[in-house]
């Protein structure tokens, strides 16, 4: 399955709730779940990002419903990335030496 990682930034409701985002890691969770998305792991970081996560979803549009399902609750906004494994870069590699 393709990989992303997708970094996310508290909005300022989110801020506001800092309390509640361990609950509400729980429930992003399960509602990846109920996608088909597999989250590999899932960081709170100190820095640019408030929140890094790896996912594997089926395809580009269950990943971006994922997405927009997590920023439709107003607590993050949230830049996601294709990511690529070494296979697949080889991959990519030899289409475009072709």
């Amino acid at each position: 399955m393709p990989t992303y990682i997708t970094l996310l930034n508290w909005t300022d409701q989110g801020v506001r709730a800092y309390r509640d985002t361990a609950k509400r890691y729980e429930a992003f969770r399960a509602a990846m779940d109920k996608l088909g998305v597999k989250l590999l792991d899932f960081h709170w970081t100190v820095g640019q990002y408030d929140i890094i996560y790896t996912f594997e979803a089926p395809d580009d549009e269950t990943a971006t419903a994922a997405s927009l399902q997590l920023s439709s609750l107003g607590n993050v906004r949230t830049t996601t990335l294709r990511a690529f494994d070494r296979g697949e870069m080889d991959g990519i590699i030899a289409k475009a030496a072709a």
